[in-house]
């Protein structure tokens, strides 16, 4: 069975989740809806305090290229524009609005009807997936139009899809293959007009059996779409390696997926491309996993950007008493939250809760140079050395040794027998050899 074939693990899965239905979240009191991404410029406010806004009307314009357009997904009243932290722990502008009812524009399509046939060209596909404001929904949240407009001289042979989830606990995608298949497939030929393919491969975990069933039975109607079920191995879900494990190309050092011909594409983002270009309904909204091993009701929620986590985690059944650590995202890749007054954005995949006894971090020990996080890298970097330059403040050697390349999966970490933080200085280290990297291309 296919996978990648550098580094990788097989931590437990711990899937609580899997097989729930998708249930809507309440809607919030107050939605705080942030203008900025975790990639990409900030959004401008198209609206102002006192105004009266419905459900998709759009409150954040582009703020360029890299940049993505910001829905509401409330209507109500706007309270005020100011600063409110995310995930990260930085504040990024946001709108404030009390919400009122829930009236949506009339122009979204809000039909259960399942839309087959796209009329528009691919520039209008384009056009509209990027007045939709839809982002990449596996993590990194980075404009979808900027990835279906391939810069000058390449050019797209075969569109790959994510629906790996290969971080422990999360199961929103698997849940969102089963029961929105037909319009995922609708998308994924969306978007394989939009670059101009006739093949796409969906890359789908073989622990999840019953996503691969269905969707290779529902992709016999869709001309030029193959299901590829894959060794589980984590991190698949990166781009590079799903790239490897599909079709054996070797993403260069520094470079994007369209060097080696492939685009990718999250399954929750070829849903709202979907919904965007079929039902005329902007991203405003995605599905999230709310687990833990003390979780009174592990689920996968339909969420509104804009939602308190809070408030998504009290309708699953609250905090567990004996939480120690509460996560955005995985365990692997995800980041840890002090509170969680945050709000759901559009990166935001799920919130898990880690018991106190499994959360506290072991004493770190010297290296012993045992080479395991060499080995399981799935880039090729030595993470043992970047960690040591990165304590030393060696920023020039940590670019040098391609720290730019590091995909923060953890897997270095995980495998350390030293208890070393060796993800926490890597991902310190490329934080500030991206700004050096970027003041440079500033002078210029």
């Amino acid at each position: 069975m296919r996978t990648f074939k550098m580094g990788g693990i097989h931590p437990q899965e711990y899937k609580l989740s899997a097989g729930i239905k998708i249930q809507d979240a309440d809607l919030p009191r107050q939605a705080v809806i942030p203008l900025g991404h975790y990639l990409g410029i900030p959004s401008n406010a198209v609206i102002a305090k006192g105004d009266t806004i419905k459900v998709g009307q759009l409150i954040g314009q582009a703020g360029g290229h890299v940049s993505a357009n910001v829905h509401s997904s409330v209507s109500g009243i706007v309270n005020r524009i100011e600063g409110a932290f995310d995930a990260s722990g930085y504040k990024v502008p946001s709108v404030f609005i009390d919400v009122e009812g829930d009236e949506w524009l009339e122009s979204i399509d809000r039909t259960r009807e399942v839309k087959r046939e796209c009329t528009l060209t691919p520039a209008g596909i384009i056009k509209k997936i990027t007045e939709s404001g839809i982002v990449g929904l596996g993590g990194a949240t980075f404009p979808t139009h900027v990835k279906l407009t391939p810069p000058p001289g390449k050019k797209a042979e075969v569109l790959i899809v994510n629906g790996v989830e290969c971080e422990p606990y999360l199961t929103c995608d698997h849940q969102l293959m089963l029961e929105k298949g037909e319009e995922i497939l609708v998308g994924v030929t969306i978007l394989m007009k939009a670059i101009d393919v006739n093949r796409a491969v969906i890359g789908i975990e073989n622990n999840k059996k019953d996503a691969i069933a269905l969707m290779q039975r529902l992709a016999k109607t869709f001309e030029g779409i193959q299901v590829v079920p894959l060794q589980v191995q984590y991190p698949q879900g990166g781009e590079k390696q799903l790239v490897d494990a599909i079709l054996g190309r070797q993403v260069p050092s520094g470079a994007l997926p369209i060097e080696v011909g492939a685009v990718v594409q999250n399954v929750a983002t070829a849903f709202a491309v979907y919904e965007a270009v079929q039902k005329n309904k902007p991203l405003f909204e995605r599905v999230i996993t709310i687990t833990g091993k003390s979780m009174a009701h592990h689920g996968n929620y339909r969420a509104r950007i804009g939602t308190p986590l809070i408030s998504v985690v009290e309708q699953a059944g609250g905090i567990p008493e004996d939480t120690g650590k509460i996560v955005a995202g995985g365990p692997m890749m995800g980041r840890a939250l002090s509170n969680l007054d945050i709000a759901v954005a559009k990166g935001t995949s799920g919130v898990l809760f880690i018991p106190t006894v499994e959360s506290a971090r072991k004493q770190m020990q010297n290296c012993i140079r045992c080479t395991k996080c060499v080995v399981v890298c799935p880039m090729g970097l030595e993470p043992y050395l970047l960690m040591t330059q990165s304590e030393r403040s060696m920023w020039k050697e940590m670019e040098n040794e391609r720290i730019m390349d590091c995909i923060e999966c953890g897997c270095c970490s995980f495998t350390c027998p030293s208890n070393r933080p060796l993800l926490d200085y890597l991902r310190l280290g490329k934080t500030t050899v991206n700004k050096i990297i970027r003041n440079r291309h500033a002078r210029k």
